[in-house]
């Protein structure tokens, strides 16, 4: 799976200026974890990220390559939880090296398929004191953060070990890098526009299992497969298999 590795490697050049704080994956430091959605109230927040018009962005991004997601770890550019004092610019990116998921039956579908439920686990981790709200149409995340939940140590190293043992709990995932970024000078414009094509690419896959016409011009995926490597042979050797099928 080599579909998202050109945005991989953007999110690593536009980053490459700064030092980030660096912790490998301890399974012993996960955050608590709360059974459902935990409600916090204005009252009882430290401070929201990405909240009241600062900037956000979220996505997932999934290669098999090893030189891009090496290990398990959590990267944190700019502040940690415990030295914000007021509410923040946010992003939490996911990137997840897995093996083999595509099949020789249907390498499309499974590898959608497979893709997707990988995505979801963001809806099902629920840490204690750090309340999430995610939209997946404009690729926001907006986090608040509980005083509670400051004076008890909360931090990015443990939010990002609790989500990284739940991603582990998926076979295909081999490894995990999450990247929290806070510093108030990043290119969140950027980002974004990358959250875009991430989006792009996983809406394509499920628009080849439609069935798309093999007649580059008239496709609306063109300027995808122009720009995303591997797209139109995808594309392509799903339209044989539907050829051969029929």
């Amino acid at each position: 799976m080599e579909l998202y590795n050109p945005i991989i490697r953007s999110v690593d050049d536009l980053l490459s200026s700064s030092a980030p704080r660096q912790y490998d994956f301890n399974p012993n430091r996960v955050w608590e974890e709360t059974p459902s959605f935990e409600l916090v109230m204005g009252r009882d927040a430290a401070c929201e990220l990405g909240g009241n018009g600062y900037p956000t962005v979220n996505f997932t991004c999934v290669t098999s390559s090893p030189k891009l997601v090496e290990k398990d770890e959590v990267l944190i550019y700019g502040q940690d939880l415990s030295e914000l004092r007021e509410d923040s610019p946010y992003s939490r990116l996911v990137f997840l090296r897995v093996g083999d998921i595509e099949s020789d039956d249907d390498d499309t579908e499974h590898a959608f398929r497979a893709i997707q439920d990988m995505d979801f686990v963001k809806y099902h981790v629920f840490p204690k004191g750090f309340m999430i709200r995610t939209s997946s149409e404009s690729h926001r995340e907006q986090v608040r953060i509980s005083k509670d939940a400051i004076k008890s140590g909360i931090s990015f190293e443990r939010i990002g070990n609790t989500f990284i043992s739940r991603y582990k709990q998926d076979i295909n995932i081999l490894a995990v890098k999450i990247v929290f970024i806070t510093a108030p000078n990043a290119d969140y414009a950027a980002l974004q526009k990358m959250a875009g094509q991430v989006h792009d690419i996983t809406m394509s896959l499920s628009k080849i299992l439609d069935g798309m016409p093999t007649d580059c011009g008239s496709c609306q995926l063109k300027p995808i497969c122009d720009e995303v490597e591997g797209m139109r042979e995808l594309h392509f050797g799903k339209g044989n298999k539907a050829d051969v099928k029929a």
